[in-house]
Order: C-alpha cells, then sequence, then structure tokens
C-alpha cells in the first residue's frame, strides 16, 4: 500500500461524523435493538466527541456477524420485517459453500417488498420515482401509488400473455421508470427478470437474452444519450427474429414512433387498476440473471434469488448506504450494470430512486452534478473515473451548485484513487461521507464499503460490510494483513448465486469462484486489509502484474499515471516472454493537445519510480488512440494480454462484450509484429 502523495499522512481522517450525526443512524438502531433481541454486541457504535475506538466497536458487530449467521440475518429479517408467508424451518442449515441454501422452506415476494411503503396512504403520493433525462426541463415524479398501479397492470397483461412463475421477462431498456416498472412485474408474478442497456448492440444482447430464451421483451425504439436521439428499432426488430421464445413484445415509444406489428404499446400494457398480486415463492426462486463482463465465451449468466436479494440490499442500503425515507437515491448507471438493480433497492426502505437517462458528461463534464442538484439527492453515486474526469475539468460543484441536501457520496467501478477523494473533500463538500465501495456483479452487493459511523482514511474503502467474512490472503492460503492478497469470502452471503443458467450440474459455478480455494469465494481481486480494519483494492487478480517476483496491482500504476494532466487513460500489461522475459508496457490516451515526447515519459517514469517503486516504471510507454472497455465501462487487461501474446482475436475475447473492436486490433497487430 502506498503513502498517498502531497503529504498527508494517512492515518489521519479525511472525515469523521459528528456524534449526533453518528447516533442518529439506521446502523446504531440496528445495532442498538439487536443487541436486546438477538445477541449482538452492546457497546454502543456512536462515538462520542473524543472517541476513537468507533472501529474497534464496528469490528465486534461485524465478528458477530459473520461468526452467528442465523442470528444476524434473523435480526435484519425481524427489523425490517420482512414478510414470509411461510416461515422457514431454518436460515443456513449447513454454511459449507458452494450449496448453501438460505432460510428454506420460506416463501415471500420481493415486488411485494418495493412496494409496500406506497400502502401507507400518507406516502401513496409522495414520488417514489424521479426521473430526468437530457431532455426534460423538470424532474418526472412517479408517486408510490402510481408506481404500484403500473406495475400490477403490467403484471396482469404478461399474466394474460401466459407468463407465470419460473418463465423469463427481458428488457431492452434504459435507466427509465419503466425499466423499474417492468422488474417489479416480472417479480411480481414469480418470473424472472433480465436486462440489457439500449447501448447494446444485438450481438452482445443476444449472447445474453438466448441463453434464457425469455418469454416476453419489453423494448424501447431507441433513447436520448450526448445530445442525439439513437434509433434501436432496427436491433430490436433483430432481436425478435433471433429470440423465437419471445411470445409478447412491449414497446416502449421513448421516441414515439408507433408499436410494430404484433406488439403491444406500453400504454395499452399498462392500462387499468387492477389489484395487485404477489405470487409468493420459494426464497431460492430466482429473481433475476445477471451477467458477468464476458469477455471471453459467452458471459455468465449469473442467477440470484428473490429472498436473497431481498435481504442483501435491506441491509446494504438502510445499514451501509444510511437510507431510508425521505431520502433520494441516485446512482449513474444503466440497466447493464449490477448497480441499477441496486438503485431499485432504494424502494425496499421506502427511499425515492432517482432515475437518470443521459450522459453524465453532456453538455459538459459537470452535467451529472446537475442531477445531483436538480433533484435534492440525498445518497448519489458515481464512478471513480467519472470524479477524476471531474477533477481535470477543474470542476467546482460544491461552489457552483447547491448540493446542501448531499450527504453521502458513493463510488464504484474502479478503485477510487487518493486525488479523487482530496477532489471530493475540497471542491464538492468537505462535510460528506464519502462511501467508496467494491463488490460485484456475482453477488450484486458490496463486500467491503461504506460504514456511516466510521471515518473516511484518504484512499481507503471504511469497511468490510456486515455478513461478508472478507479476508485477503498470501499464496499459501493464509490471512494477512498491510499486505496484498487475494480477496476471499469464507462464508456464504444470502446474495451469492443459486447458480448459472444452463449450468446444471454446477461445473462453470464452481471454476469461477471455488477453484483456487476448495470451499472458499475467490473474488478474483487484490486487496490489502490494514491492521485498522480499512481496505485498498489494487484490481484484478487474474491480470496482476508480476515482475522480478514481486506482485503488483494494476490500479496503483493508473492511479499514479492518470493523475497527470497529459493522460485521459491508460493501461497496464505484464507479459511472460518465451524466453523467460518479462515485458510491461503502459499504453496512454493522451489528453486533446498533449504530445507523448520524450518529456511526458520521463515525467510518468519519475512519478512512478518516485510514488511507487522502480519496480512499477514500465518497459514501454506507447500512445494509443483509445482503449477498449467491456460494456459495463471497465478497462479490460486480460483479452489484451493474450492478444500481445499472440492469440487470434476471435480467441482472445468475445466480439460482443467489447465498447470497441478496433482498440483491440491494434493490440492484435502489435502481438503479430513483437512474434515476428
Amino acid at each position: 500500500m502506498s503513502t498517498p502523495p502531497n503529504g498527508t499522512h494517512p492515518t489521519q481522517p479525511l472525515w469523521r461524523p459528528e456524534p449526533a450525526r453518528a447516533a442518529g443512524t439506521r446502523l446504531v438502531a440496528f445495532q442498538q435493538w439487536a443487541a436486546t433481541t438477538h445477541g449482538a454486541p452492546a457497546a454502543p457504535l456512536a462515538p462520542a466527541p473524543d472517541d476513537a475506538t468507533a472501529e474497534s466497536r464496528y469490528a465486534e458487530l461485524h465478528a458477530w456477524s459473520t461468526e452467528d449467521p442465523d442470528r444476524f440475518w434473523t435480526a435484519v429479517t425481524e427489523y425490517f420485517d420482512v414478510r414470509f408467508s411461510t416461515p422457514p424451518t431454518a436460515v443456513l442449515p449447513d454454511p459449507a459453500m458452494p450449496g448453501a441454501h438460505w432460510f428454506p422452506g420460506a416463501r415471500l415476494n420481493y415486488a411485494e417488498h418495493a412496494l409496500r411503503h406506497g400502502n401507507d396512504p400518507a406516502h401513496a403520493d409522495q414520488p417514489a420515482i424521479l426521473h430526468l433525462d437530457e431532455k426534460l426541463a423538470e424532474p418526472l415524479a412517479v408517486s408510490w401509488a402510481e408506481l404500484t398501479r403500473r406495475t400490477a397492470a403490467l403484471a396482469a397483461t404478461l399474466r394474460a400473455s401466459g407468463i407465470g412463475p419460473g418463465d423469463r421477462v427481458a428488457g431492452y431498456l434504459p435507466n427509465i421508470p419503466q425499466a423499474v416498472v417492468a422488474l417489479l412485474a416480472t417479480a411480481s408474478i414469480g418470473a424472472v427478470w433480465t436486462s440489457c442497456a439500449p447501448d447494446f448492440g444485438a450481438r452482445s444482447v443476444l449472447d445474453r437474452f438466448q441463453q434464457l430464451e425469455p418469454a416476453a421483451l419489453i423494448a424501447v425504439d431507441g433513447y436520448h444519450y450526448g445530445g442525439k436521439d439513437h434509433d434501436r428499432t432496427a436491433v430490436v426488430a433483430e432481436l425478435r427474429r433471433e429470440l423465437p421464445s419471445v411470445r409478447t413484445l412491449v414497446h416502449v415509444p421513448l421516441l414515439g414512433t408507433a408499436a410494430p406489428e404484433g406488439a403491444l404499446d406500453w400504454a395499452a400494457a399498462t392500462a387499468g387498476d387492477p389489484a395487485p398480486e404477489y405470487a409468493q415463492v420459494p426464497f431460492e426462486q430466482p429473481l433475476w440473471v445477471l451477467y458477468s463482463s464476458g469477455t471471453t465465451g459467452l458471459p455468465k449468466a449469473i442467477v440470484q434469488s428473490q429472498g436473497g436479494i431481498l435481504v442483501e440490499h435491506l441491509k446494504q442500503a438502510a445499514l451501509h448506504l444510511d437510507l431510508g425515507p425521505g431520502d433520494r437515491f441516485l446512482w449513474y448507471t444503466s440497466t447493464g450494470w449490477m448497480m441499477w438493480n441496486f438503485l431499485v433497492a432504494g424502494l425496499l426502505v421506502g427511499a425515492t430512486m432517482v432515475t437518470y437517462d443521459g450522459s453524465p458528461g453532456h453538455p459538459t463534464t459537470g452535467a451529472f452534478w446537475e442531477v445531483a442538484a436538480r433533484t435534492r439527492a440525498t445518497v448519489l453515486g458515481t464512478s471513480a473515473a467519472y470524479v477524476i474526469a471531474s477533477r481535470k475539468a477543474e470542476l467546482h460543484p460544491g461552489r457552483d451548485l447547491d448540493l446542501s441536501a448531499v450527504r453521502c457520496i458513493g463510488t464504484t467501478g474502479s478503485p477510487l484513487p487518493p486525488d479523487g477523494f482530496r477532489w471530493i473533500y475540497d471542491e464538492v463538500k468537505p462535510d460528506v461521507w464519502l462511501a467508496s465501495v467494491s463488490g460485484g456483479t456475482d453477488v450484486c452487493s458490496c463486500f467491503v464499503g461504506g460504514v456511516p459511523t466510521l471515518p473516511v482514511y484518504l484512499g481507503e474503502i471504511q469497511a468490510p460490510c456486515l455478513g461478508a467474512a472478507v479476508e485477503s490472503w498470501d499464496v499459501a492460503g493464509k490471512p494477512h494483513t498491510d499486505e496484498v492478497g487475494e480477496l476471499v469470502v469464507t462464508k456464504p452471503l444470502p446474495s451469492m448465486p443459486t447458480g448459472f443458467w444452463n449450468d446444471p450440474d454446477g461445473t462453470r459455478y464452481r471454476d469461477s469462484y471455488f477453484d483456487t480455494y476448495p470451499g472458499t469465494w475467490r473474488h478474483g481481486d487484490w486487496i490489502t486489509v490494514t491492521s485498522r480494519g480499512t481496505v485498498v483494492i489494487h484490481g484484478r487478480s487474474d491480470s496482476t502484474l508480476n515482475r522480478q517476483g514481486v506482485r503488483m496491482g494494476s490500479a496503483d500504476i493508473y492511479e499514479v499515471v492518470e493523475r497527470l494532466p497529459e493522460i485521459a487513460e491508460s493501461l497496464v500489461i505484464g507479459l511472460e516472454e518465451e524466453n523467460g522475459g518479462y515485458w510491461m508496457p503502459l499504453f496512454v490516451v493522451l489528453a486533446p493537445g498533449a504530445a507523448l515526447d520524450d518529456g511526458l515519459r520521463g515525467r510518468i517514469r519519475s512519478s512512478l519510480r518516485d510514488q511507487l517503486s522502480p519496480r512499477h516504471v514500465p518497459d514501454e510507454v506507447i500512445a494509443v488512440d483509445g482503449l477498449p472497455h467491456t460494456l459495463t465501462g471497465k478497462r479490460i487487461e486480460v483479452p489484451v494480454k493474450r492478444l500481445l501474446a499472440g492469440t487470434p482475436l476471435e480467441k482472445a475475447v468475445n466480439p460482443g462484450s467489447v465498447d470497441n473492436l478496433d482498440h483491440l486490433r491494434f493490440f492484435e497487430q502489435l502481438g503479430r509484429e513483437r512474434r515476428g
């Protein structure tokens, strides 16, 4: 773990909650209740003004949550009033992984819980959703009552089409209220939801949806992004041709086009005012299928359960983001990323979810901060990349906008470097709680993240989340602290996949997480767990740099290089060569007007040498026009490594999983040239 630059001592927190603020959190209320009802540690989490023991008190609560999962998860279900129509016979009869089964015998419905806050007449007319796009002058509000009505109406339409429990409903939709209605309607009848964002091309969508053979497709005619309308009618027509299982097509006319022949228009599909019906399904009934980035082969189709997601998201949203009634929850995301599914968790705790369909950087880089101001968001989330882009654009959102409602900023997608932490406290809000988080599509939640009673340290995630038995393991499979190791989870979480779709014997599931350490989940990230309990994520372990026997995370290099104003983005690869050598090139995308001359190369090398170590200095620095990313925006490292090693592009990567194949072709050609 590198020492943060510019003289900030890593042991001094950037922020610590005021005692009254900490005492008023939902986490403290839960802990106090669980201490009297389920044996949780009784010491208060909320610190006194001169109390520096919040870290140790949270560590005690976390240890209880992982060492006594029956009591902890029972406490979660009781505290948040999870309504079992049939009660469970146990909590976790056998914790062995893979194959741990949660709450056997229980029956419930996720959508019923997501919509129950609208049953109170005092809340029925309050906004469940606030929506903005690039064209709306004012946020569009959807009340709890209207969300419930539309959900019940669409569910009735799906039932009338013969769709029931276990059938699949696919959404080709942006981050709009109609997508929320579609998910909740699907869940209410016990069917299985899956979605892709409309910027995915037909091949990418088919790689996902064809695995599930959906009975219904709910699709837009296009979407708005970057000041332009993007027509997707041809893509939808292709999806319809290539998905013969689809019996029902619901047309969402975002661009105003008429429904194609044989399709139902959204207005007709959501007409009427039927009484809500919620199918009571087993706890492990599939709720939705998410997809891995799938850069090689077909994307993994990850199945998560109605009950597992419900209890995990109640815990994560309420206890770790401190969300509840009165909050407005905004996260920049698309329906092709698990953070959209987590955004819906705001409804579970009675918060208003804020949906935004558009570019975070149009018409200016600060557009997303303006969305936060216009919607009066209290908890907002974005990516590390957007924070760094805002810093490089020299934005001053705290000065130029009214962000007084914001009390928490979350970041995920990639590690937030120390400069990002500083910029948020300098330029957004000095008293904001910064909740940097890390988890994965695989669990649709966080392993490590925000804790509202703990301090925030520069470049560090606050703590492992409750119920998540997270450790850093060395090469011998032993836990250690203050050293880089593999992120492992030694005990099950309710939202871990029940399996992969079309993986009947579980082989692909086991190989994905349990091949390295049988019985222990290996996530594939490099992590440091510090002696004070904070966490640093260093990047993916499957693309680890191993130079002169020293393992290094690529994220550490990106943090330093991308601090230079001339560098827009970077990618580092470590390649073992046939002669026993090791080649470590750094590829850089230059900022407008910058040139990769000897001076810039020298500054890159000296920055890495001074701030990291001589081993982090690349063998070459190479300028490229652009870098390849997954469809959810993560830079691609392993396929690039394969291309540089001489693997043909069609074997190194699934073309439907990449945002720009031309960027990959550069690396394929470079690999050929290096190998003669």
